[in-house]
């Protein structure tokens, strides 16, 4: 945990009532002008005072299902400006410029949908929070970084830990497969027994890619994937397309995934009321399945995250283990 953690707002500490509750009179949201400017002059002014150019994503993520934010949601999550090749390029482990550093600020400032952590190992951290809530952490006092705060008329106070920090149990809590050789010579046996047909790959928090298996697209599947991504093994999709809509529950979520004309896998969560629409799209699609989006009840046949290119875990989320990659566990080495 870095030493000098430091939250940074355009809240006056003297407006803050017993329990800490701002009761002054600035808004929750951006102005989208001379603020929200200041809290990115004071994240550069932190990075220089550091000795920071470069920060890394880490546990980034985009809605799934609802905007929360308090703005209008944006086209994009606010990322399609700053990453033209796609969401992909916003990913765990990217290494970005300060410059893009500050316009991912900005973005989460902005409550635009998108949210990371963004750091320099053991050195240097800034994330968002709710209602204008910027936190700061370093290695060092910053106390140059700290007067350039008061010029631009922002109040820093220290604090011992921000709320959004990942603890290290938080990391350590369950023993995760990476997806290495042996995990992919494994799928590659699954698929060629007719176990396993697809893989959902979790490239952000939120958002996932599907990929059709066969014992020919292992390889190059595997060669496309987003660095750090997680993945889930299903078995593979029913040509029998009537069962799989007379299946469909009468009321609730569920996320349909089928194979469309050209063999590309498309997926989608609906409601009762949008069923109808995913009726119409299964009943053309060559296979389909439904599956649920209920905690317990998603089960794949076996997980695994991405590593890094020299074998290393690094990423610090985890899938949820099935009973195979329990199975698993218990075949690892005793340390």
């Amino acid at each position: 945990m870095l030493t000098y953690v430091y939250r940074v707002t355009k809240y006056d500490p003297a407006d803050r009532e017993g329990h800490g509750r701002y009761t002054g009179p600035e808004d929750t949201v951006s102005d989208h002008g001379a603020v929200e400017g200041a809290y990115l002059r004071a994240v550069a002014a932190f990075a220089a005072d550091t000795g920071i150019d470069h920060l890394v994503v880490r546990e980034p993520q985009i809605p799934s299902l609802s905007h929360f934010g308090v703005e209008p949601p944006v086209d994009g999550f606010g990322l399609a400006r700053l990453f033209p090749s796609g969401q992909a390029a916003f990913h765990d482990g990217a290494r970005m410029p300060l410059d893009i550093v500050l316009e991912l600020v900005r973005v989460m400032l902005r409550d635009s949908g998108a949210w990371c952590r963004l750091e320099a190992e053991d050195t240097f951290a800034v994330h968002v929070g709710w209602d204008q809530y910027l936190y700061i952490s370093s290695s060092r006092p910053c106390e140059k970084a700290l007067a350039r705060t008061r010029e631009l008329g922002l109040f820093s106070e220290r604090l011992d830990a921000s709320p959004y920090a990942l603890e290290a149990e938080e990391e350590e809590q369950v023993i995760q497969r990476p997806a290495d050789d042996d995990f992919w010579a494994d799928l590659h046996r699954a698929v060629v027994t007719g176990r396993a047909g697809i893989l959902e790959e979790t490239y952000l928090e939120g958002a996932s890619r599907w990929h059709h298996l066969t014992s020919d697209t292992i390889d190059p599947v595997r060669v496309g994937l987003t660095p750090r991504a997680r993945l889930a093994v299903w078995p593979s999709l029913s040509t029998d397309i009537d069962a799989v809509v007379r299946a469909l529950p009468a009321d609730g979520l569920v996320e349909g995934v089928w194979q469309d004309e050209g063999g590309n896998i498309r997926s989608v969560i609906a409601d009762e009321d949008e069923f109808p629409e995913l009726t119409a799209r299964i009943s053309r699609a060559h296979a389909a399945a439904l599956l649920s989006v209920y905690a317990g009840e998603r089960v794949p046949l076996c997980t695994a995250v991405m590593p890094d290119n020299d074998g290393v875990l690094r990423a610090r989320w985890r899938t949820e283990p099935t009973p195979s990659d329990g199975d698993w566990v218990l075949r690892q080495p005793q340390g």
